[in-house]
């Protein structure tokens, strides 16, 4: 894999980069919710627990399907409140490399399936 976190003439980065360049297989992971292995709600009210919950269900995805978090090329991010950004920073530093992050968009949404998600991941991965 190829990150290119900051082209010529694009605009700095804050743990993304710009584009990933990689072959073979892709893994294709859904949206992550903060579920544990029963079906539930893990950290109700705690952005940190909640985002750290979607990092473990999306390695196991990807560890199902061959893959790993060292191999994703793209996340998808969506949160209910921005002001939980940082903290969604910090703990998705803990599960992806930031010398080599994925390529990634992040969306505000009003809601997800579940009243007490304040987060929500899919990615794309390298096979």
């Amino acid at each position: 894999m190829e990150h290119f976190m900051r082209p010529d003439g694009l605009p700095p980065v804050n743990g993304y980069s710009h584009a990933v360049r990689f072959s073979g297989a892709l893994v294709a992971v859904s949206g992550q919710v903060p579920l544990d292995g029963s079906g539930q709600v893990v950290g109700d009210g705690d952005v940190e627990a909640q985002v750290r919950q979607v990092f473990v269900n999306l390695g196991a995805a990807l560890t199902a399907a061959g893959s790993g978090l060292d191999r994703v090329v793209k996340l998808t991010v969506y949160l209910t409140d921005l002001a939980d950004l940082p903290v969604f920073r910090a703990v998705r530093d803990e599960f992806v490399d930031p010398s080599r992050p994925p390529a990634s968009s992040l969306v505000q949404v009003s809601g997800l399936v579940h009243p007490a998600f304040r987060v929500e991941v899919d990615a794309l991965a390298a096979g």
